[in-house]
């Protein structure tokens, strides 16, 4: 499913991120940069930060790894039933694994996916398919990698790891080992694939789990049901930063936006003020940490990353970049590629 309106996701989601980047001697000032999240939220178990949020903390994370070795695959291998409260129990309770993906899937917000995921089933195969696509495209391979690995935890844990999988295959070649992935699975994954997927046998995704209780998963699915009504934001500044992530693009004008939105100019720019931000200040935000992101994990030419950004000539970039940074583009990739 395409999240185009901003929605709120479980606060251990952004803990376990922030685990993880201390692990690799990331402090959590760097990673909570910009994304408004508060301490207080973090040691709520049960606090809720808006997908935008999330977003931006993933973008820090990824700027602050090494460049080598360290990527979106290792990051999902942190994740667990556990991780998700009521939507990870409702999980281990289902009766079969087909049960599990099939309710995971209607509850998906309430896990970490940003993919678009849905079921495939061919022969004697039952699969996951994992579609990137709605992901901003400087995040694809980190979150793709993300959700995929964090799915083969899921269902190792699901099954008490007595599933055999038949097949892992990515559309391209990801930043993670294949030997890492068969240390997992069992077997080497498939690279330049048709989809991106996970693919078990049918009979064992159809075979019933020992201990089945309806009357708990029924009780844990209801929970998830009233979970999912506390997670729908319908906050505006959310909504025009993924437009401008999305369709739109970041060139798009106030009144582009607008119409996008079906509102006046006027009204955007009220409810905007309503939330404290604007939307020349949401533009320049998104800029920033996307130009910095493109200068340290690509060989684009400064012209390049303007005309990505929206920027009509790479001088007005320059400018701005000088604004955020206080140096250069190039100046900046320079000090990024002597870490």
């Amino acid at each position: 499913m395409q999240h185009s309106d901003d929605k709120f996701h479980p606060v251990a989601i952004s803990q376990v991120m922030l685990n993880f980047a201390q692990r690799h001697g990331i402090d959590r000032q760097t990673c909570l940069l910009g994304t408004g999240i508060a301490e207080a939220e973090l040691s709520s178990g049960e606090g809720l930060v808006t997908r935008t949020q999330e977003m931006r903390l993933i973008e820090n994370l990824m700027l602050a790894l090494p460049s080598v070795g360290v990527g979106g695959f290792e990051l999902g291998l942190q994740y667990n039933l556990a991780t998700f409260g009521v939507w990870g129990f409702a999980l281990r309770t289902c009766k079969t694994l087909r049960d599990a993906v099939t309710l995971g899937i209607r509850y998906l917000p309430l896990s970490t996916a940003y993919c678009r995921i849905s079921v495939c089933e061919e022969g004697d195969t039952f699969g996951v398919i994992f579609d990137p696509d709605p992901i901003p495209p400087h995040l694809r391979q980190f979150l793709l990698e993300r959700d995929m690995a964090t799915a083969i935890n899921l269902v190792r844990e699901i099954t008490l790891q007595g599933v055999a999988f038949q097949g892992i295959e990515f559309t391209g070649e990801p930043d993670v080992a294949g030997s890492v992935v068969s240390s997992l699975c069992g077997l080497t994954p498939t690279f330049h694939a048709r989809a991106n997927r996970l693919l078990v046998n049918r009979a064992g995704a159809s075979q019933p789990f020992p201990g089945y209780d309806p009357v708990l998963t029924r009780m844990l699915e209801q929970q998830c049901r009233q979970r999912m009504e506390t997670v729908e934001s319908s906050g505006i500044a959310g909504k025009v930063r993924q437009k401008l992530l999305g369709n739109l693009g970041l060139g798009a004008t106030l009144n582009d936006m607008a119409g996008e939105l079906a509102l006046s100019a006027r009204s955007l720019r009220r409810k905007l003020e309503q939330e404290g931000t604007s939307y020349r200040d949401l533009v320049e935000e998104e800029r920033r940490q996307l130009a910095l992101q493109l200068l340290r994990s690509t060989a684009m030419k400064i012209e390049e990353v303007a005309a990505h950004l929206g920027y009509t000539d790479a001088g007005g970039f320059v400018r701005a970049f000088r604004r955020w940074q206080g140096c250069s583009p190039s100046e900046y990739r320079s000090e990024g590629a002597g870490e």
